[in-house]
């Protein structure tokens, strides 16, 4: 099943069981499962129906209540419907419950729908339709189109059917590709099977197999068997209505307002800037320069609430500090509620991981800045804000996935770098460099570890992103180098001639200590030797990364003094003593002793139980 063969609509709007037999007429089957609903007249849950348009499609109905008390389901069902009937009543006309549900609709972002008026048969359309047209001015539904139905009499309900068709066969595919994020509306136990839960799937492709994550408990839960629309399928796109039985979750663990997401592509959060919708409906009032905000309200997302505390950030910003976290996108839409007020507003994310804001003018800065973004999902903009960001962290906020090429951004690793930060990290590592070389004359390299420290890098990010040079003679950031670049080599950053160049006092006392072991290539050098030579701790430690000498314990020899060692041990009789092998390097034991515990780790030696040696068979390709 492919998501083009499904459409999911909504059904909101009228305040009593009208809704309902206008989706028992369509589809012949009662979305009403409750028999207290039957018995009351009334929708107090959810309910889950459809039928086959003219075209052969699916058309899968979520009928949501209409009355007031029940608004927080109401919200769970078009959160995540593509599309709405939005049904006024022509003896009725428009309810304050309209009202609601069409600002929700606004709010979640429902731009594509139908005007539905029934009981045409019980009064004068015109007024009806008018006032309809009227309210939705200005909303996302303002040209929808708009049909007469009487489920009494079954006039217009054949036009409605062509119409669903036809608004399903003109709305866009979604990305087929795209992220899973299921907002769950039920979840129950069927014998036999285990845990099943249901959901509207808005874009993205689920199978059987999958392995997703139960938010925002941060669980992993596997698909063990799909369904849509009564049918078992292996695989199934969105927008769909699904099924999923999940392996190995306790149905008590999962209730509505859960979601299953594909791990790693959303981002789970407490805390988000918004910016307000600042439109309020036409039942609340005439419009106001500053309505006055909730600073505990309720926020819907998906078939989640939550209660949250609100920041005011500038006239149509804040930030919200959420009770229970959400898995989010920038450009999210999320609603705002007021129940004390029942004031409704949408509010886009503008930011899923937003900064502190500590000392004086942080918020007045913060305000600033939401105000200048344009677009939520703009990558450039982000990095401009932060000065670098993990690719990964990047698509899991809802940007351009795997961190996609930002205009001017500089690649490090798994970071992306705005082009400005960069050049100024890599002005403070030069400073950086030059400080340490000037304290440390004997090895002017600084340390990775201390360089990002004092630049407050990530571990993993290669600082060789910021010394390397193009063919231009430019780093990569574009400025001039002048004769300064930077090298990154042996785990530290140099000025590029201390790369190349040993320190000249470095320098002249190894060339005293190299005609000292070109008489005795294997009388190591004291430390008092070392000190009168002027070789401090840092120099030879220089000399080693360089490969000027070896390093054997806590001795010093000229490079490649094990190997020679090893040719010239073959030529004794095995197995052989430490004291042997003294006279045979003309040597002592002190040097002796760790160069044979060297040449054991490296597998060249064998030591027996007595403390002997034996060298170990050559390769036969040597």
């Amino acid at each position: 099943m492919t998501g083009t063969e499904t459409y999911v609509v909504a059904t909101a709007g009228h305040v009593d069981h009208g809704k309902s037999t206008l989706v028992r007429a369509l589809t012949g089957t009662d979305p009403d499962r409750l028999a207290e609903e039957r018995r009351r007249g009334l929708t107090l849950d959810l309910g889950f129906v459809w039928t086959t348009a003219p075209s052969g499609r699916s058309l899968a109905f979520v009928d949501v209540p209409g009355h007031h008390r029940y608004l927080a389901t109401t919200f769970a069902g078009v959160a995540t419907a593509p599309a709405v009937l939005l049904v006024v009543s022509a003896d009725e006309g428009w309810r304050a419950q309209t009202e609601e549900h069409l600002t929700a609709l606004d709010a979640f972002g429902v731009r594509t729908g139908l005007l539905v008026v029934t009981r045409a048969d019980l009064a004068e359309l015109a007024a009806a339709l008018g006032e309809a047209r009227a309210r939705t001015a200005g909303t996302g539904l303002a040209n929808a189109p708009a049909v007469a139905v009487s489920a009494r009499t079954g006039e217009g309900l054949d036009v409605l059917r062509h119409r669903l068709d036809a608004l399903a066969a003109a709305h866009p595919p979604p990305d087929a590709g795209a992220p899973v994020r299921l907002w769950l509306d039920r979840a129950f136990t069927v014998a036999g099977a285990g845990t099943v839960v249901t959901g509207t799937l808005t874009a993205g492709t689920l199978a059987v197999g999958d392995v997703l994550e139960l938010a925002p408990a941060g669980i992993p839960a596997a698909v063990r068997d799909l369904q849509s629309l009564g049918r078992r399928v292996p695989r199934v796109t969105g927008p769909a209505r699904v099924a999923v039985n999940l392996r190995r979750i306790p149905a008590t663990e999962v209730r509505r307002g859960h979601a299953l997401v594909t791990p790693g592509r959303w981002w789970r959060t407490s805390t988000v800037d918004v910016r307000l919708d600042r439109r309020p409906a036409p039942s609340q009032g005439p419009p106001r320069p500053d309505p006055r905000l909730p600073a505990e309200p309720l926020i819907h997302c998906g078939t989640a609430a939550t209660s949250a505390r609100l920041r005011p950030l500038g006239p149509d910003a804040a930030r919200l500090a959420l009770r229970t976290p959400l898995d989010l996108h920038v450009g999210d839409r999320l609603l705002v509620r007021d129940p004390g007020s029942r004031l409704l507003l949408g509010a886009t994310v503008l930011d899923v991981a937003p900064p502190a804001l500590n000392g004086r003018g942080a918020a007045a800065a913060r305000a600033r800045h939401l105000a200048a973004i344009a677009h939520p999902a703009d990558a450039a903009a982000r990095l401009r804000a932060t000065g670098l960001a993990h690719r990964a962290d990047l698509t899991a906020m809802g940007f351009p996935p795997g961190g996609s090429p930002v205009p001017g951004a500089l690649t490090a690793g798994p970071y992306l770098i705005d082009a400005e930060h960069a050049a100024r990290l890599r002005a403070a590592l030069h400073d950086e460099v030059d400080g340490h070389a000037a304290a440390h004359p004997a090895d002017p390299g600084l340390p990775f570890t201390r360089a990002r420290r004092r630049l407050g890098l990530p571990d993993a990010l290669p600082l060789t992103a910021l010394t390397g040079k193009d063919l231009t003679g430019k780093d990569l950031t574009g400025k001039e180098l002048n004769g300064r670049e930077l090298v990154a080599v042996d785990g530290r950053v140099y000025r590029g001639p201390d790369a190349e160049r040993l320190p000249a006092p470095v320098a002249a006392a190894l060339d005293r200590l190299l005609a000292d072991l070109r008489e005795s290539p294997f009388r190591a050098p004291t430390r008092r030797r070392l000190d009168d030579l002027g070789l401090t701790a840092e120099a030879l430690a220089l000399l080693v990364r360089r490969g000027r000498l070896e390093r054997i314990g806590t001795l010093h020899l000229g490079a490649g003094a094990t190997a020679r060692a090893a040719a010239l041990l073959r030529a004794l009789p095995e197995p052989f003593t430490v004291g042997e092998c003294a006279r045979a390097l003309a040597t002592s034991r002190r040097v002796a002793l760790p160069l044979l515990e060297a040449l054991d780790a490296a597998g060249t030696t064998r030591r027996d139980e007595d403390g002997r040696r034996t060298l170990a068979p050559r390769p036969k390709w040597s």
